[in-house]
């Protein structure tokens, strides 16, 4: 894998990836990022800079609007927004918003158990869902009741050694500081539209974007969040250093590059082995022009995808 591979080989199933390539893959720890890049879909608004919280009018009820003059925002999957003194939601279902378009979800998750207060205009800051919860929070779009996902987080946090309650900002919060370590040792390349993430040497998701600049303002909330709680929970314990057998530089560089040889190829056996490519339902959810939104489900596979006349445009895809 030290040269891109197609994409398509490894997905042929609901959605057409032709045209995107794996490249390099990155580790560290127990994660593994392996960039992804493609054909940049113009016409798409990014997350954090066009994509805004206008309100939350109820517990369970949270409202985005799409503040750019043109372009179609789709809705991150599994989004959460974080705010002072509010309470905090994360959505369980993606969606399209047209320029200047609001969209309430009714169907919202509170993700912090007691505190009070609703949204007033502050600053905010977004995660995705961390892996653990997203194959729940997919089940449950559509479904009304704020406290929906408590058990589940409560589950997540005593999994994490953390007191046993429905808090996601336990993790979101409290462990930031560890959590960023992922955001800051991976580094995105230019011109990266995706990426395809293991934990522990298994798949954990493929997460794709309509262009560079989408993919750069998703790539904290998914290094740090998404999949960084799981690799964090799995972090290796530190392993004793042991010396080449080399006696020159020379034989020393031949040492490394036969370790880095060795690492990439078993990550390339550990992609191919991946169930990606697996009978899935693929169920359309919503149109946009010619958009379509739809949730994809498989024995070991689930999540949504956007499509443009069969080919991705966007897709966040889990292990499950």
């Amino acid at each position: 894998m030290t040269e891109m591979t197609a994409l398509d080989t490894l997905l042929p199933g609901p959605l057409s990836l032709a045209g995107h390539r794996l490249g390099t893959p990155q580790q560290a720890g127990a994660l593994t990022m392996v960039p992804v890049s493609g054909p940049a879909r113009p016409g798409f608004v990014p997350p954090r800079t066009g994509l805004k919280l206008s309100r939350v009018t109820g517990y369970g009820r949270l409202e985005l609007r799409n503040g750019a003059p043109a372009g179609v925002a789709i809705v991150p999957l599994h989004i959460g927004y974080v705010q002072d003194a509010a309470q905090n939601h994360a959505l369980c279902r993606s969606a399209l918003l047209g320029p200047g378009q609001k969209l309430l979800f009714e169907d919202a998750c509170c993700v912090q158990q007691t505190q009070g207060g609703y949204l007033t205009g502050r600053d905010q800051w977004f995660f995705v869902l961390p892996g653990e919860l997203r194959a729940r929070a997919l089940q449950l779009r559509g479904v009304h009741g704020y406290a929906k996902l408590w058990d589940d987080i409560a589950d997540l946090n005593h999994r994490c050694g953390l007191p046993r309650r429905g808090h996601l900002e336990q993790i979101l919060s409290r462990k930031r500081p560890v959590l960023t370590q992922f955001q800051s040792r991976l580094e995105p390349q230019p011109g990266q539209v995706g990426a395809l993430f293991l934990v522990a040497g298994r798949f954990a998701g493929l997460e794709l974007c309509p262009d560079p600049r989408y993919f750069a303002e998703m790539w904290p909330a998914l290094a740090c969040f998404a999949y960084g709680v799981a690799a964090w929970r799995t972090e290796p314990g530190p392993v004793p250093a042991a010396p080449y057998d080399a006696g020159t530089l020379a034989e020393l560089r031949a040492a490394l590059d036969r370790d880095r040889t060795d690492r990439l190829t078993g990550i390339a056996a550990r992609i191919a082995t991946a169930a990606l490519d697996e009978p899935a339902d693929v169920q359309e959810e919503e149109r946009y022009l010619d958009l379509r939104l739809s949730t994809v489900t498989s024995p070991h596979l689930a999540g949504q995808i956007v499509t443009d006349g069969g080919r991705a445009v966007y897709a966040s895809l889990f292990a499950r």
